[in-house]
């Protein structure tokens, strides 16, 4: 009898361990899924024709490329790259703006771009040159520079 209760004490130990392997390794093959999850990446889309809109002012210039639709895939200013002050509206922080895009777009492998200029400031010139020497072929070139047709009202008469 007692040797009875002996094996079958042993063997629910058995099937207890057994159990807990089996559980074991069922959770590891549930991390390794998990994990196989994880390495898949996304493959990038490509995007073959994009638009460029470059903003410059007085202070900043601002870069953008976006996909036809308008999906913006990059973007820049020469704030964000580290000049300050009156630098920022230089030609050459507008060349380093569009080099900066360029490097975030590049990805995507955007060849053909339709270019719109906005503002006034100083590095309007230099950053459509510097769209062409990235190896951007630009289709487009368009000012679209908001222009009052007569402005606001005047302020009324001074009576002295």
């Amino acid at each position: 009898m007692a040797e009875e209760k002996d094996i079958k004490k042993e063997e629910i130990k058995t099937t207890e361990a057994v159990e807990k392997t089996e559980t074991l390794e069922v959770e590891k093959k549930a991390e390794e899924k998990v994990e196989e999850k994880k390495k898949v990446k996304k493959a990038k889309r490509q995007v073959f024709k994009g638009k460029a809109t470059i903003k410059c002012t007085y202070n900043n210039t601002i870069v953008s490329i976006s996909d036809i639709n308008g999906g913006v895939l990059g973007w820049s200013s020469s704030g964000l790259l580290g000049f300050k002050g009156a630098k920022k509206a230089t030609p050459y922080a507008a060349t380093q703006v569009v080099g900066n895009v360029s490097e975030k777009v590049k990805k995507y492998g955007v060849k053909e771009l339709d270019v719109f200029v906005k503002g006034v400031g100083s590095g309007r010139e230099s950053s459509i040159r510097a769209l062409a020497n990235n190896g951007f072929n630009l289709v487009l070139i368009k000012d679209i520079t908001p222009i009052p047709h007569n402005g606001c009202r005047p302020k009324k008469p001074r009576r002295v």
